[in-house]
């Protein structure tokens, strides 16, 4: 008899003490307040900093010069096609290949659509969707090799 209600007073209390240990869970989950967070700003809304589409550093680096050179492309050559590099790149588009979108240095569609133009002459035989694949890098390293001469 001894044993039996022992068993079940602990067992109430074992009970009584999860109920509780999960009612101040709930409580303190509820009652948590969130880490501060900081101020969003238009700066923090900076576009990507490097699309290579597939070049390497040195091929990069080429199309960099070349940029430099023709373009007004004012930063290093680093081998990272940066905002700035892809600003270049769209003077070049939108005086040749049919650009038509903002110079901000975001490879969206209209980019690499007008790239895609330019590169009918470097190989590319695809669409001209917008989309850089297999295709448009391929065809962009065969335009970024012949670059080489610009460095």
């Amino acid at each position: 008899m001894r044993v039996l209600t022992r068993t079940i007073v602990s067992l109430t209390a074992a009970a009584g003490i999860a109920a509780g240990s999960l009612t101040g869970a709930s409580a303190s989950f509820a009652a948590s307040t969130p880490a501060a967070q900081p101020a969003v700003t238009s700066q923090a809304a900076a576009p990507l900093a490097v699309v290579n589409l597939g070049l390497n550093a040195t091929q990069a680096g080429y199309v960099q010069c070349w940029l430099k050179a023709n373009w007004g492309y004012t930063g290093l050559i680093d081998g990272e096609l940066g905002t700035n590099s892809w600003k270049a790149f769209q003077r070049n588009l939108r005086a040749h290949w049919g650009y038509t979108g903002a110079i901000d240095g975001i490879v969206g569609g209209g980019t690499v659509s007008a790239l895609q133009r330019l590169l009918r002459n470097w190989g590319y035989t695809g669409a001209i969707d917008g989309i850089a694949g297999s295709g448009t890098q391929a065809a962009f390293k065969n335009f970024a090799n012949a670059c080489a001469g610009w460095c």
